[in-house]
């Protein structure tokens, strides 16, 4: 079992196994840097320009800013494979492993990144009423948009999804034009493309749904994204010989914090289950 084989090939699986962090930004440029404390920083609007008639000085404002600090994570996951499991010839154990750690570790960034877009600041209370059409719409319009043509992509729970197939405005990414639909995309309804997962919690019977708002407004917004992984590390993975049992056990690990680095590109909906 080679672990450098093994790290990259865990590596090159673990994006094809995520439903989130897709529609995420992947920052490295932790990687190499001391430190295990992540700051981000925000300015706040100086305002409007004002009128100034001639010869009257203009008022100077102070741009302010405001900052969070996340800690890096380490996500880890092992698995042991005796030499009869491996010389058995049932099967492939090896590449089995390879699959199930990076699916392990895959789930947990997921869930970290679902878990930052609950942390949005804009919250849409739709939770007397289950999902629907004018709900969305009235959700997607606390952004407040100029233009309203920004790509958005709504998170729903499975369970969902049929009341929204059943919609009439819904329209099923199958009727699109080949190669156009996103990661996990099962089709769009009020300007939002929606894509199922399981990560959408439900509490007290009200589903949280994220609304990401996916490319940039130049009007009205800066580039950043809604979402960010800041990894510090890509997946590193080790083995230790037990020669008593004649076990091998593989671990691999990946050090990376998920972020919301854009409030304002985030709507948090509420919906009844």
């Amino acid at each position: 079992i080679d672990p450098e084989v093994m790290a990259d090939m865990i590596s090159a699986k673990i994006p094809d196994k995520i439903r989130v962090a897709p529609f995420a930004k992947m920052d490295d440029t932790l990687a190499g840097v001391p430190g295990d404390t992540i700051t981000v920083p925000s300015y706040g609007y100086i305002g409007d320009a004002e009128d100034v008639a001639e010869g009257v000085d203009v008022d100077i404002d102070k741009m302010s800013t405001k900052d969070k600090k996340y800690k890096i994570k380490k996500a880890m996951k092992g698995v042991g494979l005796t030499d009869e499991a491996v010389l058995s010839g049932y099967g492939n154990p090896v590449g089995e492993a390879n699959t199930q750690l990076a699916l392990a570790i895959a789930a947990k960034i997921d869930s970290d990144c679902m878990e930052a877009l609950q942390t949005a600041s804009l919250i849409y209370d739709g939770s007397k009423a289950a999902i629907s059409y004018n709900a969305i719409v009235d959700a997607v319009d606390l952004f407040e948009e100029e233009m309203g043509c920004s790509d958005k992509v709504l998170f729903i729970h499975p369970k969902q999804v049929t009341q929204l197939r059943k919609n009439p405005d819904f329209l099923s990414a199958d009727k699109y034009t080949p190669g156009v639909s996103l990661t996990g995309e099962i089709g769009m309804i009020a300007g939002c493309r929606l894509v199922p997962s399981k990560k959408v919690p439900l509490t007290g019977g009200v589903y949280a749904c994220p609304i990401v708002k996916l490319n940039e407004d130049s009007e009205t917004e800066d580039d950043v994204p809604a979402l960010t992984i800041y990894r510090k590390r890509e997946v590193n993975i080790e083995t230790e010989r037990k020669p008593k049992t004649r076990t091998t056990e593989i671990t691999a690990d990946e050090f990376y914090v998920a972020v919301l680095s854009n409030e304002a590109k985030v709507v948090l909906a509420k919906f009844k289950a």
